[in-house]
């Protein structure tokens, strides 16, 4: 899973990004600070793998991967250039989902590029600059398209472009463009507009709001309330407190948690919401050598979801051996899972579900 990181400047979208990947990017209080595009790569935290090592006395233990892509801030005119905006918004085009980090705190040190703080408007305005940045990619296509050949394809092509373009034109996201057809799915897969990604608010808050979930923020709820009408994840996050707790040993992050009187981290929050915005789940394969977990999207056949260890996997598919998580540890092993009939043959059609653990049977 890749994640491209927005905001305006000076909303805390570097420091979350370090806090997240601890990859240093340069964070400072002035806008266009992160020049290059920041890439870093973050392990999904899953207590049940760890579980699983020890279980197996797996050599190695390997966790999902998320790939975080920092931008610089984009203010008004970025798809145009302005700020070195369009340059940067082409680093986000191949991710799968957008974080924007909107500033929900007052803080008179901290400038704001628009004089105050506003999140809709500060949304509005980085939605404006990706609906402006796909209208140049749309135009370009429809030229493109109406250069070549005639036939029912290029036509249907045409048709869908010109409806995205008009709903571009009316200031709403590429988003609001729905068709079952599948042909059109994968022609609009293939363009990357960025207002067709789904979006993940990041409310970035002070200490004080971060205990009760923001609740007491009017920032945050205006930004709840945003984005239900779209349809977007949000979660609340304190940028400098995860900076702050980045830097801590596993054991004082547990108890820096508690102390904030916090369950989770920002990390573990948007890795839920990314997860469940984006539909994805994780199955899990252990033994002597490696525990590992895989990332899937729901309602992958078993075929499929063997693929994503080995194409020979998915194309000599046999069957697979499924129990899961919980099953296996209350059980203690997967022969005493097998001797109470916890363990499944399964075949094809089977749906693999979240914390299954599976042993892949092939032949090729």
């Amino acid at each position: 899973m890749k994640l491209g990181i927005v905001g305006l400047p000076n909303v805390g979208k570097s420091t979350l990004f370090n806090s997240l990947t601890k990859a240093g990017a340069e964070s400072a209080n002035y806008p266009f600070c992160t020049i290059d595009p920041n890439v870093g790569v973050v392990a999904v935290p899953d207590k049940r793998l760890q579980v699983l090592t020890e279980m197996y006395d797996s050599k190695k233990t390997t966790p999902a991967v998320i790939e975080f892509v920092d931008i610089a801030g984009l203010v008004k005119g970025a798809s145009q250039g302005e700020g070195l905006g369009n340059q940067f918004l082409s680093h986000i085009r191949e991710t799968d989902a957008i974080v924007h980090v909107v500033r929900c705190f007052e803080d008179s040190n901290i400038i704001h590029v628009d004089g105050s703080v506003d999140p809709v408007r500060d949304i509005e305005t980085i939605n404006l600059e990706l609906i402006f940045s796909d209208m140049e990619m749309v135009e370009r296509r429809i030229a493109r398209v109406s250069k070549s050949t005639h036939n029912d394809k290029t036509k249907k092509e045409l048709e869908m472009l010109q409806a995205i373009k008009a709903l571009l034109e009316e200031g709403k996201k590429a988003s609001a463009y729905t068709t079952d057809d599948e042909e059109c799915q994968g022609w609009l897969r293939g363009y990357a507009l960025l207002s067709a990604k789904p979006v993940i608010y990041a409310a970035n808050v002070d200490e004080d709001s971060l205990a009760d979930d923001g609740a007491s923020n009017e920032f945050v709820q205006k930004v709840r309330a945003f984005a239900a009408e779209e349809g977007s994840e949000v979660f609340v996050i304190s940028a400098q407190i995860e900076q702050e707790m980045s830097e801590l040993e596993d054991d004082e992050k547990a108890e820096f948690l508690e102390a904030l009187g916090l369950e989770v981290s920002g990390l573990e929050k948007l890795i839920a919401a990314s997860y469940n915005l984006l539909g994805l789940i994780s199955y899990l394969t252990s033994g002597p050598d490696e525990s590992r977990a895989w990332t899937i999207t729901k309602g992958t056949k078993a075929p499929q979801a063997a693929g994503k260890i080995h194409t020979d996997f998915e194309r000599g598919f046999i069957r697979a051996e499924v129990v899961s998580f919980d099953d296996l540890v209350s059980n203690g092993s997967m022969t005493a899972a097998k001797e109470k009939g916890l363990v499944r043959s399964e075949g094809k059609e089977y749906v693999v579900q979240d914390g299954d653990v599976v042993l892949f049977r092939f032949n090729v």
